[in-house]
């Protein structure tokens, strides 16, 4: 929210402007700690309205959440009040959605709310992971560490999405570049030269007749194929929103044959870093091991936590539990667990077994990355051999028989 006012300085002068704040009194507040004495206060009128459509199309983005958690540990640990720390770090915020989110949070603290239920009341933003760990803090009167804690697990995590995310942007360009290009071809450049070899009336070799055929299919049923891909992209989108979708694609990323030994490390080690957190941040380890269950991003490993928590509740050890799914949880980290929890030191070991799958991911993204280059370059070599040799082969026909 964004006031007008007009304030009277020490020595009496008067000073008018616009002031941003989550209600009136935080304004007034955050005047008066300039040690200005307003005189008048007024709410701006609204936003136009084609301003407040576009706000449909803001995002709070991994990124400025992360950084979010980092500024306000930094904060926390300088030993600024919560409501400053709020204030500051949405007075600094350029994406007006997360500003007008974060002063909403400060409204609430005001009021009387801890920041964990202030937090809890915008999940789209702050998971409840996070919220967990940041009530655990309240509770234990370690906030500052616990937001420590936060801003490292939130680094890590998005630095791990971000490396696996940019391992396959270049290729997907490319391809999705590759697409475009030969479905104009296709469509406005090989008619053309199509269509004088057809004149010519010669024979035309079996890859001249598929490409012409598939040619002329584009031009003429460009509708019906933009339908049928819309379709397809619009039922995937659909379907992988549902509870049984969702699960279908969890359990093909676990079958997929090179991809899915990269999965099984990523949700390996997101398990380690986020149940080490948590533990860390006070969570007893039942609670731990639900709110991990949410976080780690699959159906199957989900269920499996969630069984394996019931197992737990029943005395059996954490380690135990995983060993009964080998091909989820591997040896490795199951018999890290149980040295841990023998050692009382289960917290530094996940965070070892963490980095372990971390740099596994990152090796194996490299690796990856520089095998599908040359596998992209064979394929588009191909096609594009496939499309000069299908318009060069009747012609060089034509030449010879003259």
């Amino acid at each position: 929210m964004k006031f007008n006012y007009q304030a009277r300085t020490k020595q009496g002068e008067i000073q008018t402007g616009v002031v941003e704040a989550g209600s009136r009194e935080a304004a007034i507040e955050t005047l008066q700690r300039h040690d200005l004495v307003v005189v008048f206060l007024e709410e701006l009128s609204e936003t136009p309205l084609y301003t407040r459509s576009l706000k449909i199309f803001q995002r709070v983005k991994p990124k400025e959440v992360t950084i979010f958690y980092r500024q306000l540990a930094i904060l926390f640990e300088a030993n600024v009040s919560p409501l400053d720390a709020l204030r500051i770090l949405g007075e600094q915020t350029t994406n007006q959605m997360f500003k007008d989110l974060i002063f909403e949070v400060e409204e609430d603290v005001r009021g009387g709310e801890t920041l964990s239920h202030a937090m809890s009341k915008r999940p789209k933003v702050f998971s409840p992971f996070y919220v967990n760990v940041v009530r655990a803090g309240e509770a234990t009167g370690k906030l500052h560490e616990v937001l420590r804690y936060l801003a490292d697990h939130a680094e890590r995590e998005y630095n791990l999405t971000y490396k696996v995310k940019g391992a396959f942007t270049y290729p997907i360009a490319i391809f999705c570049m590759f697409l475009v290009v030969g479905t104009l071809m296709m469509i406005f450049v090989v008619p053309q030269l199509t269509s004088m070899l057809v004149e010519l009336g010669t024979e035309l070799p079996f890859t001249t007749k598929i490409l012409i055929a598939v040619s002329g299919f584009m031009v003429n049923f460009w509708w019906l194929l933009a339908i049928i891909v819309g379709g397809l992209v619009f039922g995937i989108m659909k379907g992988i929103k549902t509870e049984k979708g969702r699960l279908m694609l969890d359990i093909l990323k676990l079958k997929i044959p090179v991809f899915k030994g990269l999965f099984q490390k990523i949700y390996l080690a997101r398990f380690s870093e986020n149940f080490k957190t948590l533990l860390v941040g006070g969570i007893p380890i039942l609670k731990a091991l639900d709110i991990s269950s949410t976080v780690i991003g699959n159906s199957v490993y989900e269920k499996i936590i969630q069984e394996a928590k019931e197992r737990v509740k029943v005395g059996k050890t954490i380690a135990s539990a995983f060993s009964a799914y080998p091909k989820e949880f591997t040896p490795m980290l199951t018999q890290m667990v149980a040295v841990g929890e023998k050692t009382a030191a289960l917290e530094p070991i996940l965070d070892k077994v963490a980095m372990f799958y971390q740099q596994e991911v990152d090796r194996m993204v490299s690796n990856m990355t520089q095998l599908i280059e040359p596998f992209m370059i064979l394929v588009l070599g191909g096609a594009v051999g496939f499309l000069v040799a299908s318009i060069l082969m009747p012609i060089y026909n034509i030449g010879s028989n003259l």
